[in-house]
């Protein structure tokens, strides 16, 4: 069994939502309610629906509200991981729409979710690169002060002398 890195571990069934074909409708929760438990806002979840990556319709409730189930805030927390992770809307909603149509675009799916760590993996490695750059720069910077100051130190019971050496090492 799979696991999903969250609060409550449930299994990842291909089809996106628990129980089979008919998605679970336990839980009426409201736009606001939902915004509260995933911290969207409400303008962007109404943005989300409008955009079809939620994987059900919302459903109305009296007076033409919006209801929610505990499946979609599931799936909403799902599309702000792939979101914050950089997975442009398009491609979010590509998945979703294969994840309406069920069974038999499983691969299609996997090649997505594939090929987006593939893309995370590539920003990771970046970002390593430039964390070693950054860690160098600090190094020189501390040598450098460290350095200056044992200067002035040994030097501020003399008169003052200007700072000596090659301070373009330090840019």
């Amino acid at each position: 069994m799979t696991e999903n890195p969250g609060n409550n571990p449930t299994r990842d069934r291909p089809a996106e939502h628990p129980g089979g074909d008919a998605p679970d409708t336990t839980g009426d929760l409201s736009i606001g309610e939902v915004a509260a438990r995933t911290g969207l806002t409400i303008d962007t979840l109404r943005f989300y629906e409008r955009e079809g990556i939620l994987a059900n319709p919302v459903r109305r409730g009296p007076g033409g509200r919006r209801r929610y189930a505990e499946h979609d805030v599931a799936w909403l927390n799902m599309c702000i991981v792939l979101r914050g992770s950089g997975m442009p809307i398009p491609a979010i909603r590509h998945y979703t729409e294969l994840a309406r149509a069920g069974e038999g675009t499983e691969r299609e799916r996997l090649a997505i979710l594939r090929e987006h760590k593939s893309r995370i993996a590539g920003q990771i490695a970046q970002l390593h690169q430039c964390m070693d750059l950054i860690g160098y720069k600090i190094g020189v910077y501390e040598d450098y002060l460290a350095e200056s100051e044992s200067h002035f130190d040994s030097e501020s019971e003399s008169e003052p002398a200007e700072a000596e050496g090659n301070t373009d090492a330090i840019l």
